[in-house]
């Protein structure tokens, strides 16, 4: 009988490891009879932000939203630009300009995938306009190089806001990302670390005004109830979620952990193959959101894992400057995209999730080599 294919996410098989806990929370909300923002948002708020180092975390309805959020907090204007990453999931750049600002697109490292502080500065050097804010993504569960970035980001006068949707519990030393710059933007998609069953985000900061501004953005401006003293929207974390979060939330350190047992097996079983294994950065814990390889012969060695039966992704397979809504109309620092586009050309996303098997993992390993080797 031919093995079961190995998925490359399972987030069901994350649920279903809680499920008894989660049916209690869910249950807790019902009978409670509060459903947005009530004591399980509270809650959450007040232990995200604990868990992250921050004074406050503000529940949002998606990390997308969080993004505009922590964006529409700066008060950004029509000809700030906010300097990010093209190699990242569309929310990012989308966000951007749904605050009302413009993106300045800036090239990555190629070992991290994360915002180069080389080309930041000499696009910081060369700004087409008022640079404002620094949006650097950390990836797969990568951080960025705040270390770096966040000195450029300060002489230039702009704010520095961390997307941290791929990086749930990921440390810079001894501080979680997330909590580093002024404000942090998190998601809690299905597939994230950090993982609601269905869509959620949140907002961190140390800012005591920039959270009361948050809190009122996301509900139509509101301080007192019904009274816009701000031009908001609606993106309200509901209790349902909230209380999913919390559970997960006490699980996520040991599913962290898991995540970077399977990585430690991937790099023991694919050293030595032609691939690119992920880089971790001195100094910082990588949490792997994704295992994300690298190779000049990428598109023939999915074909190949798929026939035998191991699923494999792309993230991202086009950047965001060469997307038929993007092209040709964003702003790109004076560095250019080289590395941006030859990642997506190379980049291939391995089977990781923390209920993956070492059976499944040895399987995993065995199908790459066989396949980059012609086996």
């Amino acid at each position: 009988m031919r093995d079961a294919p190995v998925p490359q996410a399972d987030p069901r098989a994350g649920f279903l490891a809680v499920r008894a806990r989660l049916d209690a929370a869910i249950a807790r909300v019902i009978e409670g009879g509060s459903y947005i923002l009530g004591r399980e948002v509270e809650a959450f708020e007040h232990e995200f932000a604990a868990f992250i180092g921050a004074r406050h975390a503000v529940g949002v309805a998606s990390g997308t939203d969080a993004l505009v959020l922590a964006l529409r907090a700066l008060a950004l204007g029509p000809d700030d630009y906010v300097a990010t990453v093209s190699h990242t999931a569309v929310a990012t750049v989308a966000a951007i300009e749904l605050a009302g600002a413009k993106p300045l697109l800036i090239d990555i490292e190629p070992g991290t995938f994360t915002l180069d502080p080389k080309a930041l500065a000499a696009a910081l050097a060369k700004p087409p306009g008022r640079v404002a804010a620094v949006l650097p993504v950390h990836l797969y569960g990568q951080p960025a190089d705040l270390h770096a970035l966040a000195p450029l980001a300060a002489k230039a006068g702009a704010v520095l806001i961390e997307d941290a949707a791929q990086c749930h519990g990921a440390m810079l030393g001894d501080r979680t990302t997330g909590g580093i710059g002024r404000l942090g933007a998190f998601s809690f998609y299905p597939t994230k670390n950090l993982a609601a069953m269905g869509d959620g985000g949140a907002v961190a900061t140390g800012d005591d005004g920039l959270a009361e501004r948050l809190r009122a953005l996301r509900q139509y401006g509101w301080r007192e109830r019904y009274v816009s003293d701000l031009a908001g929207m609606n993106s309200r974390l509901d209790e349902i979620q909230a209380a999913i979060l919390r559970v997960r939330l006490e699980t996520l350190g040991a599913e962290n952990r898991r995540r970077q047992e399977i990585a430690a097996a991937y790099d023991r079983g694919l050293a030595g193959l032609p691939l690119m294994l992920p880089v971790r950065r001195p100094g910082a814990t990588h949490v792997f959101h994704q295992y994300v390889v690298r190779s000049s012969k990428r598109d023939a060695l999915r074909t190949e894992l798929q026939a035998r039966g191991i699923g494999s992704n792309i993230h991202y397979p086009v950047p965001v400057h060469l997307q038929p809504a993007y092209r040709g109309r964003v702003a790109i620092g004076p560095t250019g995209l080289g590395e941006t586009e030859r990642a997506a050309r190379e980049v291939l996303s391995l089977p990781m999730f923390p209920q993956l098997s070492d059976a499944q993992a040895a399987r995993v390993v065995a199908a790459v080599r066989a396949a980059a080797t012609g086996g």
